[in-house]
């Protein structure tokens, strides 16, 4: 390494982002050989059947009507109240938890992630998360000079691995005040993998048995990203109500998100919220979490906040959000279901995927698998352990016969999955 004169907790940071790599590489593709020869597996974001960027049109007929105030004014550090009393309706719908709620807006899901990590863990924390996760928690807890710990999210049969689970928070709760867990349930990225109402309450269980009766704390940060895109409107918001009634020194916190439901992913709009049965733990959470906004990004986005006021203050515009969500979900759906058919036909193992943006397929060596796939204009992004596929971009015209061109190309690579 060359002369530095960074900190030493900032000497050797490197983001290689394989999501972005990939889709850099597909870009070029495109104007080379244009977008109908090209399958672009790599964005987190919806494209439609037609190739174009989805954006609801309710949100686009709300942006239009915003004024100019509503756009560049300066917004209140915490958020507009508002924005922060939708955020939480729009996330809880009618499985709102008891007791104290609060919500701080943030920039995005990922906004809140960084906020709780930095708020409720010490430096040289472990923070714990499942193996297969969003590959920029790894990037937020190192940022944050803390240390990412994965624990097993599957079982072989494809079960929820309470086992791993459990055996890793409990050596974290021996070993520190405060334990932070990242779980990215429903929809999983990248699997499409989410915990069943009986698996919630496992998980709860342990939690509320690991710090019975000791002064310890465990923050629970729930990573909802694709909420709005895992299934039925109120069913798939039932295990929030698990979140009412705990005991004080278990803090639930909700990393809500503008980005996917309300299809504003640039504007980088989202709300942390928190749960709690004190309201000492509700009044603090209100106040560093504030403090902590003041001292990073400083203001929320305006005119993100000001579209999702106005959309949700009216029945009738909140009636064409949800029908529109539903539309996109079932198109999802769709695509999901011819992939994970015709993979069966091929014998390409996935992981198991309910809902959500993404499928995974299992294996070592996804590098060599993907650069095949990438001579035949096909880009998906290599893990460490598989690959992703974001069936929210790829057609229905295209990923029909897309799962055995990447079972011949783990064949051709000799790859045993």
């Amino acid at each position: 390494m060359g002369m530095s004169v960074a900190a030493n907790h900032a000497k050797g940071k490197f983001a290689a982002d394989a999501i972005m790599a990939a889709a850099a590489r597909c870009t070029e593709d495109v104007k080379k050989n244009g977008a109908d020869a090209v399958i672009n597996g790599t964005i987190g974001s919806i494209i439609d059947e037609n190739g174009d960027l989805v954006v609801l049109q309710i949100v686009k007929d709300t942006l239009k009507q915003l004024t100019p105030n509503q756009i560049v004014a300066y917004a209140p550090i915490p958020g507009f109240p508002e924005y922060l009393n939708a955020a939480i309706d729009q996330c809880f719908c009618d499985s709102r938890p008891e007791g104290y709620i609060r919500a701080i807006a943030t920039p995005g899901g990922s906004g809140a992630i960084h906020t709780a990590v930095h708020n409720y863990s010490e430096p040289g924390d472990e923070v714990l998360t499942t193996d297969w996760c969003w590959g920029a928690y790894r990037n937020i807890i190192r940022d944050d000079n803390r240390v990412l710990r994965e624990f097993e999210l599957l079982t072989d049969d494809g079960k929820f691995n309470m086992k791993s689970f459990s055996e890793n928070l409990q050596d974290l709760v021996n070993k520190q005040h405060n334990t932070v867990i990242i779980l990215n349930s429903p929809a999983n990225n990248p699997t499409g993998f989410g915990l069943n109402l009986d698996e919630w309450d496992a998980v709860l269980s342990f939690i509320k048995s690991a710090v019975e009766g000791k002064d310890k704390n465990i923050i629970l940060v729930s990573d909802v990203a694709y909420l709005d895109y895992s299934g039925e409107k109120q069913e798939c918001r039932r295990f929030f109500k698990k979140f009412g009634n705990l005991p004080a020194n278990i803090l639930p916190i909700v990393a809500y998100t503008c980005s996917k439901g309300f299809t504003l992913y640039g504007q980088r709009m989202g709300a942390m919220i928190g749960i709690t049965s004190s309201e000492d733990v509700a009044d603090e959470f209100t106040a560093i979490n504030k403090y902590t906004a003041r001292a990073t990004w400083s203001n929320p986005t305006s005119s993100a906040m000001w579209t999702m006021i106005e959309i949700t203050k009216d029945p009738e515009k909140v009636a064409r959000l949800d029908a529109e969500r539903a539309q996109y979900f079932q198109m999802i759906k769709e695509r999901a279901d011819i992939f994970m058919k015709e993979a069966a036909d091929c014998g390409l193992k996935i992981l198991p995927y309910l809902s959500g943006f993404f499928i995974t397929i299992p294996m070592i060596g996804s590098d060599k698998v993907c650069a095949a796939l990438e001579k035949e204009h096909i880009y998906l992004v290599p893990l460490k352990k598989g690959i992703r596929l974001a069936v929210c971009s790829v057609s229905k015209k295209k990923i029909a016969g897309l799962a055995a061109k990447v079972k011949a190309a783990v064949d051709a690579a000799g790859i045993v999955q």
